[in-house]
C-alpha cells in the first residue's frame, strides 16, 4: 500500500523546500524530510522563526563536501579546490562568529561548526589566490624556484642573440616551448645557419621549430629542475589533501552548515505561501487552513476536540471535499517534519500515527478491486488505530452497493468512535448523514455549492450535511419538468432527505444572512458604546487636568505679578506708574483671598461686564470655555467658573481698573522700559484707549535690537482687542514705531 506521505502529497512539499535550500547539504535534508521526534520538530520550529527573523548568508558547502570527501578517499586535491574547500570552512566560521552572539537555537546550531585554524593557516601560507603553489610553501620548493628563474633567463637571452646575430634566418623573432623545451622558429630553408635539434614543424612545413645545441644542456638542466618543482608542489598539495582528510571538526560544520540552509529554506517556504508555526495541544483546531500546494486556495476553520471527534463531510463531487482532507493531514506532516503549517493560526494534537485512505488503489496481482484496496486501509485502521491516531477516509461507502455501502460504512464509523480517534470522512450516503446529526462525537458538515454560478465555493459549513445537487442541477440544466417530477417521485427515503436538506439550507442560508445582519448591528453598536465609555473617561480626566492646571496657573500668575511689581516698584519714574503698582498691588492681595462662589448667574456672553466678587475687581468676559469663562482683569487673563463672576450693567460706575483713564493716551513712550514694563503699560494703554473709544494708538520703542519691539508684537497679535498692527510711515517714525488698530 502507498505510504502516507505520498497519499498526501507530502513529496511535493519537499520539492518545494527544496528549491529554496542553497546548498546541495540543504537541498539533500529536504527531499529526505519526515516526521521527526516532538522535541526535535519543536526545535526546528524555532529555528524557522529565527531564520525568518535574521537572514544570514551561508557558504559553499558543496564544494567542501566534495572536497573533503576525495581528501578522504585518499585523492590529491588541485590548488583551486583546496581553495575552495578552505574558503568555505572559513565563512563558516565567520557564520559561527556572527551567530553565536544571538545565544539562541541559532546559536547552538553554529556551535557545532569546527575550529579549522590549523589547516587555514597552512593552505594560506601554501596557496596563493588563484590557488597556485606559492615559493614559501616550502625550503625545497624555493630553492628550486630560485635556481629555475634565472636557468629559463639565460636559455632566454641565448636564443635572442641566437636570432640577432642571423636575423635571415627566422620567421619571426620570438622563443616558444615544444616538447616542454625553449626552441626557436627557423625558416626551411634556412636550417643549416642554426644548427640543432628539430623538435617540430609548422603544418605548413615553412617553419622549423628547432632547439639550437647551445642551449640543449640548460634546456636539460631546466626540465630536470621542472620536474622537482612538479614533484615538490604535488607533495605540498598531498600534504593538504591529508590535513583535510584528518580534520575531525569537518563533519560537524557540514552537518550544521545543511541544517542552517534547511531551516533558511523552511523560513523562505513559510514567508513565500503564507505559513505560520503551530503549537501542539490535545486537539486539532486551525483558523484559516488552507492546502499549501493549491494556488489561492480558500482558507476554511474547524477543529477536532473530544465533543466532536469526527467530522463527517459531505456535499458534490469536485467541491473541495479530499482537500479540505489532506488540508488537515498536510497540516500534521508538516508540523511533525518541523515545517509551519498552512493556517493563520493552528493547534494541533501530535497523533501517533496518520492513517489515510484517499484515492483508488488496485492491485491486479492479488486481483483485488478498488473496494478491496479500501477495505484493506480500513482493516488496518480498526484493528491499529488509537485514541490518539488521525485517520482521514475519503468518499467512505464508495465502490460497492449503495446500501450495504451504507451499512458498512456506519459500522466502521460506530467502531472509530469507540476507539476514540480523531479525523474526518467525506462520504455522499445519505444515511451516513442522518446517523451523524445529533450523534455524539460526530458532526455532520459540508462544502458550499453556488446553485446560481453552478460551481462549488470550496466553503466549509459546519453543523450542516451536504447534497449532491443532481435534481437541483439538472432543473438549472432545464431538463423536462415531468422527467424531473418522475425522479423525485422515485427517489428513495435517502432521496427524501436530499429535498428535505434542501430546505433545510434555504432556512440556514436566510438565518445565517439574518445573523450576519444581526452581527454587524452588535458590533456598530459595541463601537458606539466604547466611542461613548472613552469619551466620557476622556472628558472626565481633561476636567479634572484643567482643574488642577488652573489652580496651577493661578498660582504661577501670582508669582509673576509679584516679581514684576518688585522690578516697577525700584524702577518707577512717575506718578502713573505709581498708581498702577499700587492698583496691581491691592490686586494681588485680593487676589488670594477667594470668598466662597456665589450660585452661577445668568446672562454671561463674551463683551460682558463682569464682576470678580474674590479679587474684587472687574473685568470683561473675552470667551465661554464650556464649564469655564475666560475673563481679563487688568493685565490678566483668567479660566473662572460660572459662579466665581458677578454679570454688571454697562451704565453702572465701573471699578478703578476699568475707570475712565486720567489721562488720553494717543502715543505711548516705552524707550528704556524693559519688557515687562512696557507690557504693563502697553496694557493699559490700551485699556484706556478703549475705554476713550480711540481707534488707534502709537507705541515709541525705538529701533535698538528689535528685541522690545518683537515682544510687544509678539503680546499685541495675542490680544483681542487689537484689530491690527503695523510699522508708522518712514517719515513717523518707520522701525521704531507701532500704529495699532483697535477694535470697535
Amino acid at each position: 500500500m502507498r505510504d502516507v506521505l505520498e497519499v498526501l502529497e507530502f513529496p511535493r512539499v519537499r520539492a518545494l523546500l527544496a528549491e529554496r535550500a542553497k546548498t546541495p547539504l540543504g537541498r539533500e535534508l529536504a527531499l529526505a524530510l519526515a516526521p521527526l521526534p516532538r522535541e526535535e520538530a519543536e526545535k526546528r520550529h524555532e529555528l524557522t522563526g529565527e531564520a525568518l527573523s535574521y537572514p544570514y548568508a551561508l557558504p559553499e558547502a558543496g564544494a567542501l563536501r566534495e572536497a573533503y570527501g576525495r581528501a578522504l578517499a585518499g585523492a590529491r586535491l588541485s590548488g583551486p579546490e583546496l581553495l575552495k574547500a578552505a574558503k568555505a570552512l572559513e565563512e563558516a566560521m565567520a557564520l559561527k562568529e556572527e551567530l553565536l552572539p544571538l545565544k539562541n537555537a541559532l546559536s547552538q546550531v553554529a556551535e557545532g561548526i569546527g575550529d579549522h585554524t590549523p589547516f587555514l593557516e597552512r593552505v594560506r601560507k601554501a596557496l596563493d589566490e588563484e590557488g597556485a603553489v606559492k615559493d614559501e610553501a616550502s625550503p625545497r620548493l624555493a630553492q628550486i624556484r630560485r635556481e629555475l628563474r634565472p636557468l629559463r633567463q639565460q636559455i632566454l637571452d641565448r636564443l635572442y642573440a641566437l636570432m640577432d646575430r642571423h636575423r635571415e634566418a627566422f620567421q619571426d623573432r620570438f622563443v616558444t616551448l615544444r616538447r616542454e623545451r625553449y626552441c626557436v622558429p627557423v625558416r626551411a630553408g634556412m636550417a643549416q645557419k642554426v644548427p640543432g635539434i628539430l623538435l617540430d614543424e609548422s603544418e605548413s612545413g615553412a617553419t622549423l621549430f628547432i632547439e639550437p645545441f647551445s642551449v640543449v644542456k640548460l634546456n636539460n638542466r631546466l626540465q630536470a629542475l621542472r620536474l622537482k618543482e612538479e614533484e615538490e608542489v604535488n607533495r605540498i598539495l598531498r600534504d593538504l589533501s591529508e590535513r583535510l582528510a584528518k580534520d575531525e571538526g569537518v563533519p560537524k560544520t557540514l552537518e550544521a552548515l545543511g541544517l542552517l540552509d534547511l531551516v533558511q529554506a523552511q523560513a523562505a517556504l513559510a514567508r513565500d505561501l503564507g505559513l505560520s508555526r503551530p503549537a501542539f495541544g490535545e486537539r486539532y483546531e486551525l483558523y484559516r487552513a488552507f492546502h499549501p500546494l493549491i494556488p489561492d486556495a480558500v482558507r476554511n476553520s474547524f477543529a477536532l476536540d473530544e465533543k466532536n471527534r469526527i467530522l463527517l463531510i459531505s456535499g458534490p463531487n469536485m467541491g473541495g471535499k479530499t482537500a479540505l482532507l489532506k488540508t488537515l493531514g498536510l497540516a500534521v506532516l508538516m508540523a511533525q517534519s518541523g515545517l509551519f503549517v498552512a493556517a493563520e493560526k493552528a493547534l494541533l494534537a501530535w497523533p501517533d500515527r496518520v492513517y489515510a485512505d484517499i484515492g483508488d488503489e488496485q492491485s491486479l496481482q492479488e486481483n483485488l478491486s478498488t473496494f478491496a484496496g479500501h477495505l484493506r486501509r480500513l482493516k488496518e485502521m480498526l484493528e491499529e488505530a488509537t485514541p490518539t491516531s488521525l485517520v482521514l477516509i475519503d468518499e467512505l461507502g464508495s465502490g460497492t452497493d449503495p446500501e450495504e455501502g451504507a451499512a458498512l460504512s456506519q459500522a466502521i464509523l460506530e467502531a472509530l468512535l469507540e476507539r476514540g480517534v480523531k479525523g474526518m470522512v467525506t462520504t455522499h450516503l445519505s444515511p451516513l448523514k442522518a446517523f451523524a446529526q445529533g450523534r455524539e462525537g460526530i458532526q455532520n458538515a459540508s462544502m458550499r455549492f453556488d446553485l446560481e454560478a453552478l460551481r462549488p465555493t470550496y466553503e466549509l459549513v459546519l453543523g450542516v450535511p451536504g447534497r449532491s445537487y443532481a435534481l437541483a442541477i439538472a432543473r438549472r440544466l432545464a431538463l423536462p419538468e415531468e422527467v424531473l417530477k418522475r425522479a423525485e417521485a422515485l427517489l428513495p427515503e435517502g432521496g427524501r432527505l436530499e429535498a428535505l436538506l434542501e430546505r433545510l439550507e434555504a432556512e440556514r442560508l436566510a438565518l445565517e444572512a439574518e445573523r450576519e445582519r444581526l452581527r454587524r448591528e452588535l458590533s456598530q453598536v459595541e463601537r458606539l458604546r466604547k466611542a461613548l465609555a472613552e469619551r466620557e473617561a476622556r472628558f472626565e480626566e481633561e476636567r479634572a487636568e484643567r482643574l488642577k492646571a488652573l489652580e496651577e496657573e493661578v498660582r504661577a500668575e501670582l508669582l509673576k505679578v509679584e516679581a514684576e511689581l518688585k522690578a516697577l516698584k525700584e524702577k518707577a519714574r512717575n506718578e502713573g506708574k505709581r498708581d498702577a503698582l499700587r492698583e496691581l498691588m491691592a490686586l494681588r492681595e485680593r487676589y488670594a483671598k477667594k470668598a466662597p462662589p456665589p450660585p452661577p448667574p445668568p446672562g454671561l456672553a463674551p463683551g460682558v461686564l463682569v464682576e470678580v466678587p474674590s479679587l474684587g475687581k472687574r473685568g470683561r468676559v473675552v470667551e465661554l470655555r464650556g464649564e469655564e469663562v475666560l475673563v481679563q482683569v487688568g493685565p490678566l487673563r483668567m479660566s473662572l467658573r460660572p459662579q466665581e463672576v458677578k454679570p454688571l450693567p454697562e451704565a453702572e460706575p465701573g471699578k478703578p481698573l476699568l475707570a475712565k483713564p486720567r489721562r488720553e493716551v494717543k502715543e505711548v513712550d516705552l524707550r528704556g522700559l524693559t519688557v515687562a514694563e512696557a507690557l504693563l503699560e502697553v496694557d493699559q494703554a490700551l485699556e484706556e484707549a478703549r475705554a476713550l473709544g480711540l481707534s488707534t494708538l502709537r507705541l515709541l520703542h525705538g529701533k535698538g535690537t528689535g528685541a522690545l519691539r518683537q515682544a510687544i508684537r509678539e503680546a499685541l497679535r495675542r490680544d483681542k482687542r487689537v484689530e491690527s498692527f503695523a510699522d508708522a510711515p518712514p517719515g513717523e517714525g518707520g522701525h521704531g514705531v507701532t500704529v495699532v488698530a483697535l477694535r470697535p
